[in-house]
């Protein structure tokens, strides 16, 4: 007995430790530039780095509409394949974009935001149905809260250290993270497949054919609709705060250096798993699902309201950007593969998370782009510190509001006379 309890506990860890270290050096290829500030460039009116930003969220927004088929089909024997080539495209586009002269060299940072999208598909399919999904995707979640960022900070050390410039610097980073991300990307593939306890307990994922993801967005279509939009609000928050950090702290007026990227994201990490890790004690899937909810509420409340402690110098600027960062993430991080676990599981969906995860992350990016064009030709004249305090306040109510028409409307499709469907009566779950 305590040998198999041994053997399981390995297997987790080794998967959590895989899937963290695959989506973790992912983001050497994805986030550095973002650190660089290429001041004074800008084309047809638009600030030369936001037009960058676009360009790769544009890539980003491609390849989800894409990853809607091809996840969802993906053949569990190609996965490892796609994910070496996918991060060998990334790169070789970053390589163009350093060496061909800007503005031209922004076309690469679309052709590498359309490979890297499909990596968090590939890597979720490895751990998706299992009786200890939850506990591995924490992890795997918590890797592009720190992932962003540490390869922002190993970016700003190469610039300052090795004076390597700012269209250089991106593909540098790459090759800083090529060999670590192999060997976990091999880690990976050498994970057991879920065991026969699992697919009791989570149901058997599967490829959806065309006619199965029909069918499934037109039973629950009001709440997928809902935590669409709920979802683009979040992902426009998180990739404002994400992309702009450095231009939020330099309004701030807060003395740093390259580890503060990192220094704030280290206690949201360990904040979020440790209170979204008590979701794994819970054993039953209907519960759980509904808990995600409460979850939601708590979160975006928490980002509404140190912003407006933030602005009555009630907290510090640090423990603003951390707090706020926690609520967002504590709300962002479910949504990108656990929430849709146990969905799944509660309403013993025929199906994969991959799909579900990129019907609402296709739209996510599409949400920044617009944003960013927004703040460039609406709001040019607002501090990137205003304009994000402003989002924030915006976003929380908006979030709050679809978050509940969700809850209800999932509460709406539940029927108590069948198992299929959650019953979402408080009274019992609590």
């Amino acid at each position: 007995m305590d040998k198999t309890i041994n053997k399981k506990t390995l297997v987790t860890l080794k998967a959590a430790f895989a899937a963290f270290g695959v989506y973790f050096c992912m983001y050497g290829f994805r986030k550095p530039f973002t650190v660089a500030s290429f001041e004074g460039l800008s084309y047809l009116g638009v600030d030369y780095k936001i037009l960058i930003i676009i360009a790769q969220a544009v890539g980003y927004f491609i390849s989800k509409f894409i990853g809607i088929k091809f996840i969802s089909e993906l053949k569990p024997q190609k996965r490892i394949t796609y994910l070496f080539i996918f991060i060998t495209i990334a790169e070789l586009a970053l390589l163009g974009f350093a060496a061909v002269p800007a503005p031209y060299n922004i076309i690469f940072m679309l052709i590498n935001g359309i490979p890297l999208g499909m990596i968090w598909g590939i890597v979720f399919s490895y751990i998706e149905g299992r009786k200890t999904t939850e506990i591995i995707g924490l992890f795997l979640c918590s890797s592009f809260v720190v992932s962003s960022g540490f390869t922002k900070s190993a970016g700003k050390f190469l610039m300052d250290t090795f004076s390597v410039s700012e269209f250089w610097m991106p593909f540098s980073t790459g090759l800083v993270f090529i060999i670590p991300l192999i060997f976990f990307g091999l880690l990976l593939e050498r994970i057991p497949k879920p065991s026969e306890e699992d697919i009791l307990l989570k149901n058997k994922r599967q490829p959806l054919n065309g006619s199965e993801r029909k069918a499934l967005i037109q039973q629950f279509f009001v709440p997928i609709v809902c935590i669409i939009f709920l979802y683009i609000s979040l992902t426009v928050l998180r990739d404002f705060r994400d992309n702009f950090n450095r231009e939020i702290w330099d309004g701030l007026n807060f003395s740093f250096d390259s580890s503060i990227f990192t220094l704030t994201e280290i206690p949201i990490a360990v904040m979020v798993l440790v209170v979204l890790s008590f979701m794994v004690r819970v054993k039953n899937n209907k519960k759980a699902f509904a808990y995600y909810h409460y979850i939601l509420f708590a979160g975006i409340l928490t980002v509404g309201l140190s912003t407006y402690l933030f602005q009555q110098e009630f907290l510090s600027p640090f423990l603003w950007m951390t707090i706020s960062g926690l609520g967002m993430y504590i709300c962002y991080i479910p949504f990108n593969g656990i929430y849709f676990d146990r969905m799944i599981a509660a309403f013993e969906i025929k199906g994969n998370v991959g799909f579900l995860i990129y019907i609402v992350d296709s739209f996510g990016y599409l949400g920044s782009v617009l944003i960013l064009l927004y703040k460039n030709f609406g709001s040019a004249q607002t501090s990137w510190l205003h304009f994000y305090i402003n989002l924030n306040y915006i976003i929380a109510i908006t979030v709050f509001v679809l978050s509940v028409i969700a809850f209800l409307a999932f509460r709406k499709r539940s029927k108590p006379k069948s198992n299929q469907f959650i019953n979402f009566d408080t009274s019992k779950i609590l």
